[in-house]
């Protein structure tokens, strides 16, 4: 077995096929008819057949070598071009000519090898830009050893320009794909159709989480229920608008009805070791995937790992790392980070509260107490938004709250300015929490920065988000802001607590500037 990363969310456990002759066969004892080509269409969308559902993989993958070659030129162009001082002085010299042919296939080889073009890792998630550094590195190396090996003296200006220039371009260029990939998942195409096998809550929640981040591209086109909640002769029942296909025993049956190409199964102690291996060599017969969801939800793959113990594969979960050396790091940029930012926003700032200002007079800052890490409280400093006094208005708003939960939000609050509101679009507001980071009462990334009253009504499980320091940006910021809902506002927040990384923290940094132009759900 081996882990499969689903972007910023959790992880699933992907079967290996092996060659074996053993097949069940079951009966599906609900479902709709499938049409001609083996689509169905109620319910949620139609779905292809599974080499047709998959037929945009090919093509993908064929660009991504066409983009790696490409990018391998384009650096030994530039390698030479340094070296040489210009492209066609490679010519005179045959070493470099040969360099310059031999690196765009030996960089697309290196790249296959080291899992670069692997399906499972297309499309979402970091593994993909992780194999390809790591390729890179291993082709630098290869260089290098085989330049000693046959005593040439590589020029360094050719290497420190070509080799580094390969990897950042084919990066590039993957990153760019995967950007047209998405907006075209977004309009319905390039999905795989998925049969989800699990209960009823469970099925429905995964359902809800896919539709809700489509650039996964995962489409659940029918579920397979256990019996006791399937109601045999109610004709077609369903979940969130997916057809109920049959039964746990269904679930092979059920995928090639459907034409679905992967299946997925949620914990549930009906499919335990024995019943798993039994539906992957059913599934085996048709090329069909089988990932298995962890029951630890949210966890992410570096804090797990496979320790087969007495011929078990036994899942470890590491503890998350809330203190020591990396904190200290996380610490030192969050500072350094702000600092700079604050030196270089200046004049933005003085721009930003002269307009507050000049929109009938009052303080351009506002303060309030909100609870950072351990539940210290401290003064967030903001922009000011809303009319002087607007907190003294907010008993007489509660009634017209729009969000569930602790949280108080109106889409239209009359108590925001116009100047207040075309900062809260663009999140302007929160750029003086910068000093807030500088002080290390908050980080550049981390859970949503609560009030008091908010903390007085958590329950245990929600004062997790407390053991970090609150962040200016978080998973919160860039996966809806405030057209979350409470519970999923919360488990974002959760999500990050379990599984920080300063790679995370990169990330999210990185997609803040997207959902930030976008503006959505700021209000």
């Amino acid at each position: 077995m081996s882990f499969q990363s689903r972007g910023l969310g959790g992880y699933v456990v992907t079967t290996s096929r092996t060659k074996v002759t053993r097949e069940q066969p079951t009966r599906i004892t609900i479902g709709p008819a499938p049409r001609p080509g083996g689509t169905v269409a109620p319910h949620g969308g139609a779905a292809s057949g599974g080499t047709a559902a998959n037929a945009w993989m090919r093509p993908y993958v064929v660009s991504l070598v066409g983009l790696d070659l490409a990018a391998a030129l384009a650096a030994t162009l530039g390698g030479t071009a340094v070296r040489f001082h210009s492209a066609l002085g490679a010519l005179t010299t045959l070493p470099y000519l040969w360099i310059s042919l031999l690196l765009p296939p030996l960089w697309v080889l290196f790249v296959y090898l080291g899992g670069g073009y692997a399906r499972r890792f297309l499309g979402v998630g970091t593994e993909e830009y992780r194999r390809v550094a790591t390729a890179g590195i291993a082709l630098a190396a290869a260089v290098a050893v085989g330049a000693y090996a046959v005593r040439f003296d590589l020029a360094r200006g050719y290497a420190l320009v070509a080799l580094p220039l390969i990897l950042l371009l084919s990066l590039g260029g993957r990153y760019g794909r995967r950007k047209a990939l998405h907006r075209r998942r977004r309009s319905g195409q390039c999905m795989s159709g998925v049969v989800v096998v699990g209960y009823r809550v469970a099925v429905r929640d995964l359902v809800r989480r896919f539709r809700g981040e489509v650039y996964h591209g995962m489409r659940v086109v029918g579920v397979c229920l256990p019996h006791e909640e399937t109601v045999p002769g109610a004709g077609v029942d369903e979940v969130e608008g997916c057809p109920v296909l049959g039964t746990f025993t269904s679930a092979a049956d059920a995928a090639a009805l459907v034409g679905a190409d992967t299946v997925a199964v949620l914990a549930c102690p009906e499919m335990d070791g024995a019943e798993l291996r039994r539906l992957a060599w059913r599934l085996e017969k048709t090329d069909t995937d089988l990932i298995v969801a962890s029951a630890l939800m949210d966890v992410a793959g570096p804090r797990t790992s496979i320790r087969p113990v007495a011929g078990l594969p036994l899942l470890h979960v590491e503890h998350p790392e809330l203190v020591g050396a990396r904190r200290v790091l996380k610490g030192v940029f969050d500072r350094c980070a702000a600092a700079l930012a604050l030196v270089l926003l200046s004049p933005l700032f003085l721009v930003l509260s002269a307009l507050i200002r000049s929109e009938g007079g009052g303080p351009a800052l506002f303060t309030q107490t909100r609870v950072g890490r351990g539940g210290d409280e401290f003064t967030v400093y903001k922009f000011r938004t809303m009319v002087v006094g607007a907190e003294a208005l907010k008993a007489m708003l509660q009634p017209r709250n729009e969000h569930d939960g602790v949280l108080f939000k109106m889409r239209r609050d009359p108590r925001v300015t116009a100047v207040g509101a075309w900062l809260r679009r663009y999140s302007l507001d929160e750029l003086p929490q910068l000093v807030n980071v500088v002080r290390g009462e908050m980080s550049l990334v981390g859970p949503r920065p609560p009030l008091p009253e908010e903390v007085a009504r958590y329950g245990d499980d929600v004062r997790r988000r407390l053991v970090v320091k609150p962040g200016m940006t978080g998973l919160w910021q860039v996966s809806g802001r405030s057209d979350l809902s409470w519970e999923e506002s919360v488990r974002l927040d959760l999500r990050y607590v379990e599984n920080w990384s300063l790679t995370l923290d990169i990330q999210i940094l990185w997609k803040t500037w997207s959902a930030v132009i976008r503006g959505a759900g700021a209000y």
